[in-house]
């Protein structure tokens, strides 16, 4: 049987659309039917691994039909069916205007960034309700810039650079690279064209995510400290954000250090950052990467992970609040840190604990991040007695291939 004929039988006993199967690959629904009727080849490896993980098939064989098994990697990313809109938007075209009375004006736009962002913070399902509001932010964000001159103009950039910020977050991991990169690079470039210190410091920390989730840990340590050390002369007389952006670097410094088995940075890093916390009001919340008191202290957490020195993350999370961080996400991400941890110790009852917390908390952080992914399939294999039941269910609830 031809593999495209697989593929249609197997989306069919799932009682999937090709909308939602094409969707979870990041294609459209034309795209599958080809691939359906044996009118387009599967040569792209990357997309038989979405087909795969989508319909949950645990090997590739079962889609081509070799006669040699070719296992997919239980805890594979899933792509987000709602990120279509997004990217239609960032691949339209770049030159279309409106009447410029139509547009909305820089304030008007930045508030509903901050709204976007205030949503992405307190949804459970951030990246789906996010993704629904991002294609008219980028498109009226794409095109104000070029009806604006001078001050106005930087201004618009820089609310430009913010939406491509938050595009960058609600897309990790669940789209194609090559529409990941395009948004990252289009942030960095529209903070370059802001030409402010809080803009381009923002860049580098989203810029830096991309460089330290695809393997490029110095040059992500690079940027962050560069941009700290940019911001630096200007925290005397700047805004609270600046300094909130200033902190974030460091933390980001910290994680990526931490990774890499470097504790002295990792921790001088977080001092850094820690001190930076200290001399912010204590209810201070930087509006999207949630600088703070809270995140501070929970970073110590994840450095500890990193680390693998699970006793000194749970000692730190001892003294942690989870209801002072009004991020659901990064409590959700916290969560998994701590799983993480016990997992570290064999303690597995202790991990699926805090890993149900973090499904508990928001379900879309855990379905969509590869490594909260690849810990519950871990726990699906490793646990034994009544545990072995719960983690089965959970890899079901997230998406995961157990077997």
């Amino acid at each position: 049987m031809p593999p495209g004929e697989r593929v249609q039988r197997l989306r069919e006993r799932r009682g999937m659309t090709r909308a939602v199967l094409s969707g979870l690959c990041g294609r459209g629904p034309d795209w599958l039917k080809n691939i359906e009727k044996g009118k387009r080849q599967l040569r792209d490896h990357g997309l038989l691994i979405r087909l795969a993980t989508a319909l949950r098939v645990s090997d590739l064989s079962i889609i081509t039909g070799d006669s040699t098994p070719r296992p997919v990697s239980a805890g594979g990313r899933l792509m987000l069916p709602t990120a279509n809109g997004v990217r239609d938007a960032v691949r339209g075209p770049l030159f279309t205007t409106g009447p410029s009375d139509e547009s909305p004006s820089v304030d008007v736009l930045r508030g509903r960034v901050t709204e976007a962002w205030r949503l992405w913070h307190a949804s459970r399902f951030q990246r789906s309700e996010v993704c629904a509001l991002l294609p008219g932010l980028l498109s009226d964000a794409q095109t104000l810039p070029r009806q604006l001159e001078g001050p106005d103009r930087r201004q618009a950039y820089a609310v430009l650079a913010d939406v491509y910020h938050l595009a960058q977050q609600a897309t990790a991991y669940s789209v194609e690279p090559e529409l990941y990169w395009t948004i990252a690079d289009r942030g960095r470039l529209a903070a370059q064209d802001a030409d402010d210190p809080l803009s381009l410091a923002g860049a580098a920390w989203a810029f830096g995510n991309g460089l330290r989730e695809t393997g490029y840990a110095e040059e992500a340590i690079r940027a962050v400290e560069e941009a700290a050390e940019a911001v630096r002369p200007h925290l005397e007389d700047g805004s609270d954000d600046l300094r909130g952006m200033f902190g974030a670097l460091h933390l980001h410094a910290a994680i990526t250090c931490a990774r890499e088995g470097r504790d002295g940075d990792a921790w001088r890093h977080w001092d850094e950052a820690d001190r930076t916390a200290g001399r912010l009001p204590s209810d201070y919340v930087h509006s999207w990467t949630v600088f703070g008191r809270a995140n501070s202290d929970f970073h110590a957490v994840s450095i500890g992970v990193d680390l693998r020195t699970p006793g000194s993350a749970m000692s730190r999370a001892e003294s942690i609040d989870l209801e002072a961080m009004p991020s659901v996400e990064r409590r959700s991400r916290v969560l998994v840190e701590l799983a993480r941890a016990q997992r570290q110790r064999r303690d597995y009852a202790g991990s699926l604990h805090w890993m149900r917390r973090a499904v508990d908390a928001s379900p879309e952080t855990v379905r969509y991040t590869p490594s909260a992914r690849g810990l519950v399939s871990d726990l699906a294999k490793d646990a034994r007695g009544p545990l072995r039941t719960d983690a089965a269910h959970l890899a079901e609830e997230v998406g995961v291939l157990v077997g």
